[in-house]
């Protein structure tokens, strides 16, 4: 072994706390600390910056879909021929034509702006994000005419149900000799749907195709198709498939990098910079183990001149010392790795019963998405935190292992 029984003897003696070395034990238990904190932090902030990516990721593409081909004002004329093409490009699982367009929604005397997308219903039926989300209704209603499918938060707002009925004013309406005549329709609520993303759960009202080109006044046309991968991470190698596939007409393609890339950009930045920050914990505690460490080698001078002349070599001073600051860190960094851990996969539970006991929203969904706080632990991002704590400690023993070694035990003993 590396370290000899009589050595790991002796660093252990050293990290029991004794009372004349009370400030010494105080500054090894603060890196301790100081190392458990900053490791159990950035496991905790990293898993929930990664859930909260895929969370995101995961709705945003699932209900815009990986690309988009869309078109002018006139829209897509033949799309059912466009769709034949786009789905046999090689990874495409799925393609969908809707309408698209902003109206008021209004029942139960509260209204609100809205999204309303014409789709057909075998079309959303096979998209996992609603069809596993249905929470009161049948997505299949949506095959009977001027039926609506809505947002659970749409519905708890306006007082909504199955059964319910919702009237949507477009402001694009018939012109006529005293202005524009806005186009009022009420529809039906058929299901209620909860994907979990304020924005999406609040604002969007689906409806029959065939109404939607109706009331959108498009005829047999769409205004948009949706495509979905089987990797959205490979959308850039199938997008020059998908374009030729369009040709050199109208439609354009636009993929969910280019529609969310200033999104997802800024929480990659975030979540570097949460990383630096959080890592500057961990380098403060490494200094308190070189500190302790330090004032542990001078207290322990007349020790180390008595095992120098009983036959201990150098390398044998520097290994004990070397054990003595090692044992903080590793002891720190296991400590913080099983916290963070632990929090990691409890935080939304954790949250909920903070709420509960400090009466504080914690969470706001209108502010932050997502209804839940997710958090997801990745192996690689958990091994470099735990490998960056031992390394910062294994690091942090050096300089005062070598002193120790260093040490002369003829002037060391010389006022004893």
């Amino acid at each position: 072994m590396i370290f000899g029984s009589v050595e790991r003897l002796v660093a252990w003696r050293y990290l029991r706390p004794r009372r004349q070395e009370g400030f010494v034990s105080l500054i090894a238990s603060f890196a301790f600390l100081g190392i458990l904190l900053g490791v159990g932090t950035l496991i905790v902030v990293l898993a929930v910056m990664n859930g909260f990516r895929d969370e995101l990721m995961g709705r945003i593409l699932g209900f815009n879909g990986h690309a988009n081909v869309i078109s002018g004002p006139a829209g897509i004329a033949d799309f059912d021929s466009v769709v034949g093409r786009l789905r046999q490009v090689n990874g495409v699982i799925s393609v969908m034509p809707y309408v698209e367009g902003q109206v008021m929604a209004s029942a139960n005397e509260v209204s609100s702006g809205a999204v309303v997308r014409g789709v057909r219903p075998h079309d959303l039926a096979v998209q996992p994000l609603f069809n596993d989300h249905i929470v009161l209704g049948r997505l299949d209603s949506l095959g009977q005419t001027d039926t609506a499918v809505i947002g659970s938060r749409m519905a708890g707002r306006m007082g909504l149900t199955v059964g319910s009925n919702i009237t949507l004013i477009s402001p694009q309406g018939a012109a006529t000799a005293f202005g524009t005549i806005p186009r009022v329709k009420t529809f039906k609520v058929g299901a209620i749907y909860e994907v979990g993303m304020y924005e999406y759960d609040n604002a969007f009202v689906f409806i029959p195709l065939a109404d939607a080109q109706a009331y959108f006044q498009l005829d047999d046309r769409a205004n948009a198709i949706e495509i979905k991968l089987d990797d959205p991470e490979r959308i850039g190698r199938v997008a020059p498939s998908l374009q030729q596939q369009l040709g050199s007409g109208p439609l354009r393609l636009v993929t969910w990098q280019q529609m969310n890339l200033s999104f997802f950009t800024a929480l990659e930045v975030e979540r570097n910079v949460m990383f630096l920050i959080l890592t500057l914990i961990i380098i403060v505690a490494a200094f308190n183990i070189i500190t302790g460490l330090t004032m542990l080698v001078r207290s322990k001078a007349r020790d180390i001149a008595i095992l120098r002349t009983i036959g201990a070599s150098r390398g044998s001073i520097m290994r004990i010392f070397f054990l003595a600051g090692a044992s903080i860190g590793i002891a720190g960094t296991l400590a913080g790795f099983l916290v963070g851990l632990a929090f990691a996969t409890n935080i939304d539970t954790i949250r909920m019963w903070l709420q509960s006991l400090t009466g504080v929203d914690l969470w706001s969904p209108e502010i932050r998405f997502l209804s839940q706080l997710p958090a997801r632990v990745e192996f690689d991002d958990t091994l470099r935190v735990v490998l960056m704590g031992v390394g910062l400690s294994f690091l942090a023993t050096l300089y005062p292992a070598f002193k120790a070694a260093r040490t002369d035990p003829v002037e060391a003993l010389r006022y004893e």
